[in-house]
């Protein structure tokens, strides 16, 4: 339960994200905003669900036919997996906290993640997990705006660099909170805490950054850490997402598959293979949307299409 507390904090997340564009608010969640006439494009910076149509389906597969045409050598692409907590620490040591935004819309988009009720969070223990936790974007508003007694929040993520930045945040509390390095493609994790534990099991932008053929273990894994009941939130990368679409040839380590510049990897995915992989680990489906949103330059006259996957799925009772 929510109660009169989460629902306020929702409100007042909400609240913080409403930006002025033509003397008129926006919300900036998901589903705020439609485009229905193609003239009014760039009167806003964004737009919500939006359709598209033949042709620009067919422009995205050909971009990708012609970035993907050419795979990297196995020696390379070796290369980049084995070193991939390297190339993180690398990208941590650069950006340290400031690339990634804390995230506050993952209250809005994931509820149950908000506060719970006054009357409930005395006396419920709550155990939350997320995979790939990064600098903690989304663990340190999870404790920032959580006055559980009886919380528990756990982060690892495979770049040592990441964890040292995250323990050092002045919003970070030891006794709420424990985070450690850890490779998730391992066959067994090495965790603090028992299988059939967590809560909420999150995944955000984590997956995509696994070799394909990892994948499968890694969600097998959440299965077994979930409690009966538990969810795993998780939100990625669609398939023709502009940022799959401006790779040059010569990044693709295989299908849908790519390296970075600064040698971090990329998955882009479709609903269909999430769903596949969810099953096959034994979760079953309580939300999986494609989210389609324009994103435009109006200084510049530029269109910019993003596609990404937001799924629940939960471990059987």
């Amino acid at each position: 339960m929510l109660g009169k507390y989460g629902m306020q904090i929702l409100r007042r997340l909400a609240s913080k994200t409403w930006e002025h564009t033509r003397q008129r608010k926006k919300p900036a969640g998901a589903g705020s905003r439609v485009l229905t006439d193609a003239r009014e494009v760039f009167e806003f910076n964004a737009w919500d669900h939006v359709q598209w149509d033949e042709e620009q389906e067919l422009a995205a597969q050909a971009a990708v036919a012609k970035n993907s045409a050419s795979k990297m050598e196995a020696e390379q692409k070796d290369r980049f997996q084995t070193d991939a907590p390297k190339f993180w620490d690398s990208f941590y040591g650069i950006h340290d906290n400031r690339f990634f935004k804390d995230r506050h819309w993952l209250f809005t988009e994931f509820p149950e993640l908000a506060p719970l009720a006054a009357e409930t969070k005395e006396q419920q223990h709550r155990s939350i997990f997320e995979l790939g936790c990064g600098v903690g974007n989304t663990i340190l508003p999870l404790l920032n705006y959580s006055s559980e007694a009886k919380l528990k929040v756990f982060g690892c993520d495979f770049s040592a660099r990441a964890i040292e930045i995250l323990r050092g945040q002045p919003q970070f509390d030891e006794k709420r909170c424990n985070v450690f390095v850890m490779d998730a493609t391992l066959d067994q994790w090495q965790v603090p805490f028992e299988e059939n534990s967590q809560d909420i099991i999150v995944m955000i932008f984590v997956l995509s950054a696994i070799e394909p053929k990892k994948m499968q273990r890694v969600l097998d894994n959440c299965y077994r850490y979930l409690k009966p009941g538990g969810l795993l939130l998780f939100r990625d990368y669609g398939r023709y997402d502009l940022a799959q679409l401006r790779f040059k040839s010569g990044k693709c380590l295989e299908d849908n598959f790519y390296v970075r510049g600064d040698g971090t990897m990329v998955y882009f995915f479709t609903e269909e293979e999430l769903r596949g992989m969810m099953t096959q680990a034994g979760l079953t489906e309580e939300q999986l949307i494609v989210d389609r949103r324009l994103q435009v330059n109006r200084s510049r006259g530029l269109k910019m299409y993003r596609v990404w996957i937001q799924t629940k799925f939960k471990k059987p009772l």
